[in-house]
């Protein structure tokens, strides 16, 4: 896909991709969004990014697998139940050729929107103490 735009929604990311990692994405947005139904959904770093009180989770495609990037704390907190796959600080590579595994990026979601949601808050009654 080089010498091409990058795609300026989700969909069109997911809709450039092959019909079976088109489904793969399709089930990888499907999870988040039951995770975090009232997340928004745009582009952002050139991937799908979901948001809501702050950034969720992130997802790419790649040649060999399908990368997930939940943010450090979610790879902290679900790092023995990753260990089958390659990561990084902030990520997670699921292979290509595998399902990824939608329950678990589903309640990595949820843990991202309750840390999102608990630092909203704090904020809130931190300015509500200064008033």
């Amino acid at each position: 896909m080089q010498g091409k735009a990058p795609a300026g929604s989700v969909d069109e990311y997911i809709a450039e991709r092959p019909p079976e990692i088109r489904a793969k994405l399709d089930r990888l947005r499907e999870a988040i969004l039951d995770a975090a139904p009232g997340a928004e959904q745009r582009i952002s770093y050139g991937m799908p990014g979901f948001f809501q009180d702050g950034p969720l989770a992130y997802f790419a495609v790649f040649e060999r697998h399908i990368g997930f990037y939940p943010l450090p704390s979610a790879m902290e907190s679900f790092a023995e139940r990753l260990t089958p796959y390659k990561k990084a600080k902030g990520s997670v590579q699921f292979p290509i050729g595998e399902d990824p595994p939608y329950a678990l990026v589903r309640e990595m979601v949820a843990f991202r929107l309750k840390e999102n949601r608990e630092k909203a808050e704090s904020r809130v009654k931190g300015r509500k103490g200064r008033a």
